[in-house]
């Protein structure tokens, strides 16, 4: 349920599981995890991380969740793993974002969404924590008082504020999403792994 495309140094990873509205199992998660592994590996220079159909991902699979896997700490250690590649990485947010999934898109270096995509992390009205790296990275990307909106308030926000408060970096209709991204990465698959790589280390990681 995870496909894995890779041409010419550009890895597509590609959450498939659109019929549970690309919900996350545990094996979903290793899965990313080990293809995550295997581009850093295998010198990747850039890598695009999407889903398929009009959901990105709705977090953690309900029955799992209910064993545990909301907080497990594979979810933080995946978002940790995409945050170290030495290479470019952009979220390509085929639709809504919710809950422990976002860890992942927050880790990346650039977001993208398409217009009718939401936002939101609903862990206080769950009555759990989110992954430890989560609000760090969520916070420097849109601020304190607005982490803390979507965190502590339960805000669940829309493509356009997402992009006015930075939390995403474009907008862009469902059939430009993936051309625009690997758009983006277009001048990282024109260097060398270890250019993008020195290049990357020089920007302070989130």
């Amino acid at each position: 349920m995870i496909g894995v495309d890779v041409a010419e140094g550009l890895w597509t990873l590609t959450i498939a599981r659109p019929e549970k509205a690309n919900s996350l199992t545990r094996q979903m998660l290793l899965d990313l995890e080990t293809a995550v592994g295997r581009a850093a590996a295998q010198g990747a220079r850039a890598l695009v991380l999407t889903g398929s159909g009009k959901v990105f991902s709705a977090g953690a699979d309900l029955e799992e969740a209910r064993a545990g896997l909301s907080v497990d700490p594979v979810w933080d250690r995946l978002s940790n793993a995409i945050a170290a590649l030495p290479c470019l990485t952009v979220a390509a947010l085929n639709g809504t974002l919710a809950g422990g999934a976002m860890g992942m898109a927050l880790a990346c270096d650039l977001r993208l969404a398409v217009p009718g995509a939401n936002f939101f992390y609903p862990v206080m009205r769950l009555g759990y924590l989110p992954q430890p790296a989560d609000p760090p990275r969520l916070a420097a990307l849109v601020g304190p008082a607005r982490a803390r909106m979507i965190l502590m308030a339960g805000a669940r926000i829309t493509a356009d504020q997402a992009l006015a408060w930075g939390l995403i970096d474009g907008i862009q209709e469902a059939d430009a999403l993936l051309p625009a991204a690997r758009a983006l990465a277009a001048d990282s698959l024109g260097a060398t792994a270890a250019h993008v790589a020195a290049i990357k280390a020089m920007i302070p990681a989130r």
